[in-house]
């Protein structure tokens, strides 16, 4: 076993650990089918959504993992279950009334209110592998109408026909009385209207491998379960796929625990292992309510990807998967710092680190540098500072700040740029309320923009704070290019005019010149915008020109805002 493989083997991130569960299954001998097999489920009824792109990433997660840890070679089918009956109309479609025509005929008989595509479940899965592909996520895609008419489940159909009563046995208990009475694991797919029928199965064959029903105008009809005639009750058809298939790993949510639970013991009936999984929690809304997609209070993919690149999307579907968290706009800056902190520390990691590290779950072995050499943060306050309307504004101070940088060298960096002013002005600048300073404030902000105009005052300044701190008085000269020297001349300012605790000092800053109860590095952001802007800036900000401003009890306290 190589190096890699044995720290991976005692790796603590979650990745791992899902990975060496897989491998306890095939420690001593391998898949009979030749490969391990990793799923995940999709319901075209809908476009694809956040929740799709988070098990996807998550799944190829735990494969990469197990690539690592063993030789055996894996698949990742990506299952469109788009053979279920249509059983509402989506409400962000066109064509509301042509598609409740469609009502209970299979997705892909549905028509495409789109006009794009042969049928919806079409265009919804053409959208899922654009989806994909756009990530560059390594999957088979799979659909359940094409395997079922292609035959490919027709043994585990024709074996769930035999244990029949054993399924229901599993099933019935979970429904109430009036659902008992229609139930049956096979759903026929009427030859008269094409409509997907929720009715119960009357009389059984199973040397034939048909079932008889009773049409909704009362006629009986007999048909095979296989080739397409019938479909599978969700449950029972999850059971079934797992079965057919041999899946060795599937992912699933909280909301699912008792599906997955029925589900694994109609896979055992069918005489196959369920598949190994992980059970993560819900996403919740800004308010910690859970999100619901009639709610509409969660965020879409393509919002996300409007203010951050999709690796930031991944690098937060791999955080703490089994914990609750909070996924709404305000999010997003946090997250696109915290990937790029991660890609910066990566190169300088040991090989037991960079395991334990996200972007190595996020890229694999080809982890790429990063060229955020302004944080996202950053940009964002820039933005409102310079009122900036597009990348190409954020350039002209980015490159005083860098000069080596360039919207050619530093890509990534451009784009953040260009995110960080949409994401200013969607979500930051409503939102931005300004308060006057106090008489102690105004008092250190002339002090500051002072000290930034004249260096050999501003040495002055930190020798008094040295002294007063009983440290060494003598100061060199201060250069204005460096975020440091620039933090010291705030922070002495802050000092000298007595702010206890020093936090009180950069909240106030924070409050009557940015409109935000929390900033950045003030030094940093100095170097950034520049000396002269930053001086007109505490200007406009004592004149109250910079915008809204309420008093400052209306704000609130200054100590709590750090």
């Amino acid at each position: 076993m190589s190096d890699l493989r044995e720290t991976a083997m005692q790796s603590k991130a979650w990745p791992f650990e899902e990975a060496r569960r897989i491998f306890t299954r095939y420690r001593k001998v391998p898949p009979e089918k030749g490969y391990v097999l990793f799923q995940t489920g999709y319901g075209p009824s809908g476009l694809p959504h956040i929740g799709t792109f988070g098990e996807v990433a998550r799944t190829t997660m735990v494969r990469r993992a197990f690539e690592v840890i063993c030789d055996i070679p894996t698949r990742l089918l990506c299952f469109s279950d788009d053979m279920d009956g249509l059983r509402q109309v989506p409400g962000n479609v066109p064509m509301q009334e042509a598609l409740a025509q469609d009502l209970h005929l299979p997705l892909t008989r549905v028509r495409d209110p789109f006009g794009t595509h042969e049928s919806f479940a079409r265009h919804n899965n053409a959208k899922l592998r654009e989806f994909l592909d756009s990530f560059g996520f390594e999957y088979e895609f799979a659909s359940a109408t094409e395997y079922y008419t292609a035959g490919r489940f027709n043994g585990m159909l024709l074996m769930a026909l035999e244990r029949f009563d054993k399924i229901m046995d599993i099933m019935l208990p979970t429904l109430g009385k009036q659902r008992q009475a229609t139930y049956s694991p096979f759903l026929p797919i009427s030859p008269k209207t094409g409509r997907v029928l929720q009715v119960p199965t009357l009389e059984r064959n199973i040397r034939e491998g048909t079932i008889v029903y009773e049409e909704p105008d009362g006629e009986k009809i007999k048909i095979p379960v296989t080739d397409g005639h019938v479909k599978m009750q969700w449950k029972p058809d999850w059971a079934m796929r797992w079965a057919a298939l041999g899946t060795d790993y599937e992912m699933s949510g909280k909301d699912l625990i008792e599906s997955v639970a029925q589900a694994t013991r109609i896979c055992r009936i069918l005489g196959r292992p369920p598949p190994i999984g992980l059970t993560y929690e819900l996403f919740n809304d800004k308010e910690g309510r859970k999100i619901s997609k009639s709610r509409g209070n969660g965020i879409a993919m393509e919002d996300w990807l409007k203010y951050a690149g999709p690796e930031s999307l991944q690098f937060y579907m791999f955080q703490k998967p089994k914990t609750a968290r909070r996924l709404h706009f305000d999010v997003i800056p946090r997250t696109v710092d915290e990937y790029h902190r991660h890609l910066r520390g990566y190169a300088g990691q040991d090989a037991v680190q960079r395991l334990t590290n996200p972007v190595f779950h996020i890229h694999g072995r080809k982890v790429p540098d990063s060229d955020m050499v302004v944080s996202f943060s950053m940009l964002l306050n820039l933005a409102g500072a310079a009122n900036a309307e597009t990348a190409a504004q954020m350039w002209g101070f980015i490159r005083k700040y860098a000069p080596e940088a360039s919207p050619q060298t530093h890509p990534g960096l451009d784009a953040a740029a260009g995110a960080a002013v949409r994401y200013f002005h969607d979500f930051v600048k409503p939102a931005k309320v300004y308060r006057p300073p106090t008489d102690q404030e105004r008092d250190a902000l002339e002090d500051l923009a002072r000290a930034l105009r004249d260096p050999a005052l501003a040495r002055m300044m930190i020798a008094q704070k040295n002294a007063a701190m009983g440290q060494d008085a003598e100061v060199p000269e201060l250069d204005y290019t460096d975020d440091e020297v620039l933090q010291s001349v705030v922070f002495a300012v802050g000092k000298n005019h007595g702010f206890e605790p020093l936090r009180t000092w950069f909240a106030a800053i924070y409050e009557v010149l940015l409109g935000e109860t929390q900033g950045p590095r003030f030094g940093g952001f100095i170097a950034l915008y520049g000396v002269d802007k930053t001086i007109e800036l505490i200007g406009a900000g004592l004149a109250g020109r910079l915008g809204q401003v309420v008093p400052r009890q209306a704000v609130g306290p200054a100590e709590a805002a750090v």
